[in-house]
């Protein structure tokens, strides 16, 4: 189970304790933002995309959408969503529950820059009912990201 990968990862960086289990589903930013009792842009959807034969994730905040101009223009492509099926495969976390966390070797992590105004925000952790709370620097750390990228929009009107 994909959650169990996780919870081994922060393990590892003594952090386990941290991982949030519901009782009820946070498969959306609306349900993870009524679990945690929290405004949904402080969320942090993980978004699986396909460039070319690879599987990407870019991190964003719950009230942010992809820019399909802004994200062609940083990753050559058009925004392509992987389905349900690819990524469970491609990642190794079912939607609902994709995290950047403990994915599968040749994933690589995009932080949008939409996360930088909040000190600490809430990704999944491997299951439709799961979160962790992270420091921008520990978000950086843990996910093992690749680049910060601006490649989202809706969320400058919200901003702190």
């Amino acid at each position: 189970m994909s959650i169990e990968k996780v919870k081994a990862y922060f393990a590892e960086h003594g952090m386990e304790k941290r991982i949030l289990e519901f009782p009820v589903s946070s498969a959306t930013v609306e349900l993870a933002a009524q679990a945690l009792n929290c405004e949904p842009k402080r969320i942090a959807k993980t978004l699986s995309f396909r460039v070319g034969e690879q599987a990407i994730l870019v991190v964003a905040a719950g009230d942010a959408r992809v820019d399909n101009a802004k994200y062609k223009n940083r990753f050559g492509v058009k925004a392509k969503m992987l389905s349900h099926e690819e990524a469970a495969e491609m990642i190794g976390h079912a939607v609902g529950g994709v995290c950047p966390f403990a994915v599968k070797e040749g994933v690589a992590v995009y932080l949008d820059e939409s996360l930088k105004r909040f000190p600490t925000v809430f990704p999944a952790a491997g299951s439709s009912n799961s979160a962790i709370e992270l420091t921008i620097a520990e978000l950086e750390t843990y996910s093992r990201f690749t680049a910060w990228v601006d490649v989202c929009k809706g969320w400058q009107e919200t901003a702190e």
